[in-house]
């Protein structure tokens, strides 16, 4: 995640220790060495709860229906998995889906998760969430409510493939903000909606939502089919530039929402790079921040655990099975000795080739997304298509 309001605009954010250290979350100007590095910490546990969901989205890396999958993980068993996570040191459980909400005992599994110190929120596309959903979320603990929305109310519904879950969407966010519980969106930028994020932050600001996370595609599941729909680099970088300025005038505003882009890390050194251009005495700062994050984290800060307790190293690389939580505990597939795949990941940058292996901003993007590289050219080390930096920003001369 690169945090557009932290980074341009000085912010104070929640994740800002889990990011950068935890003198970060007190100060921008003065932050000090972390006490681990990011390849160090533990892992942000994404567990897919259940894989069944209500809508239909065209992008959906789980490529989910609305109907009963076999094999999920029974509550007894998803407690027996938060115990571990919990003893493991994980940070943050994020129950996503499919549509999480569709389990009965989704609020029982977050207050219990809550009750064992882990931060848990919650990934949904809002349209099950009422009043007293909402009530009950707040109840359990949760952290945090991130609600999908792609578009304004024609271009999301046909994202979704639902008439009127724009609509419900926008309920459910409305329902857990008076339920006092932190709530955002979420919107995954493609160029059938890209036009549509001018309108996203008139909304924001309109129902003074305070965090927006935009993500990049990532070639998986559903979304491997619209891979020729992903923006080319000019128009990524337009896209950042307009959530970098929106996000601007909403702080000269006196709003501060948090804003961040997901899935591509080569956003960090494009914003560095702005910086230097307009001579902000911040860039040098931002600089040491992106790479004190350590760029992208597959496999080592972030995991995901499947709809049947398979582990994989993230949630979109779901043809690599690491082991199963039924058979061993995540901690000790995540642990040393673990799949090959985690110590190749864990140390990647001897691997990575091309515009990735020589850029001179591996430190901050650490190869960006490889589950994309692999999907687009077959080889896992490859560059990432989806890079938004030019070959003379990267230093890249066009040798292997």
């Amino acid at each position: 995640m690169i945090g557009i309001s932290k980074l341009y605009c000085g912010a104070v954010e929640t994740a800002d220790e889990l990011r950068y250290g935890p003198s970060a979350a007190r100060n921008l100007k003065r932050v000090e060495e972390p006490t681990c590095r990011p390849r160090e910490r533990k892992p942000v546990v994404v567990w897919n709860a259940t894989r069944r969901c209500n809508l239909r989205c065209v992008h959906c890396y789980s490529e989910s229906a609305d109907r009963d999958y076999a094999g999920e993980l029974a509550t007894a068993e998803a407690k027996k998995l938060i115990d571990d996570l919990a003893g493991f040191g994980a940070p943050v459980i994020l129950f996503s889906g499919g549509e999480p909400l569709i389990r009965p005992d989704l609020f029982e599994l977050v207050k219990y998760a809550v009750g064992k110190k882990l931060r848990a929120v919650i990934s949904t596309n809002g349209t099950l969430i009422d009043a007293d959903a909402a009530s009950r979320l707040a109840e359990a603990g949760i952290a945090y409510v991130g609600v999908s929305i792609d578009g304004l109310e024609r271009v999301n519904d046909g994202f979704r493939r639902v008439r009127g879950a724009f609509a419900k969407a926008l309920s459910g966010i409305r329902a857990c903000m008076k339920a006092g519980v932190k709530t955002g969106l979420r919107f995954t930028i493609t160029r059938r909606n890209a036009q549509e994020v001018p309108g996203i932050f008139d909304l924001i600001e309109n129902e003074g939502i305070g965090r927006a996370c935009f993500y990049h595609l990532v070639y998986a599941g559903r979304g491997s089919k619209l891979m020729d729909e992903d923006l080319g680099r000019a128009e990524a970088r337009i896209v950042l530039d307009l959530i970098i300025d929106r996000t601007a005038m909403l702080f000269e505003k006196g709003l501060k929402p948090e804003v961040l882009t997901v899935d591509n890390h080569s956003d960090g050194p494009a914003l560095y790079l702005r910086l230097a251009r307009e001579g902000s005495p911040r860039a040098p700062e931002v600089l040491r921040l992106l790479g004190m994050n350590g760029g992208n984290s597959t496999g080592s800060g972030i995991g995901c655990v499947g709809f049947t307790g398979d582990v994989h190293p993230d949630q979109f690389w779901r043809h690599l099975v690491l082991g199963n939580v039924r058979e061993r505990p995540f901690s000790e597939i995540w642990g040393k000795p673990g799949h090959p795949m985690l110590s190749e990941l864990r140390d990647r940058k001897p691997r990575l080739k091309g515009k990735c292996g020589q850029c001179k901003f591996v430190a901050e993007c650490n190869g960006n997304f490889r589950v994309r590289a692999e999907a687009a050219t077959g080889d896992l080390w490859a560059p990432d298509p989806a890079c938004i930096l030019t070959d003379e920003e990267t230093g890249w001369g066009g040798k292997k």
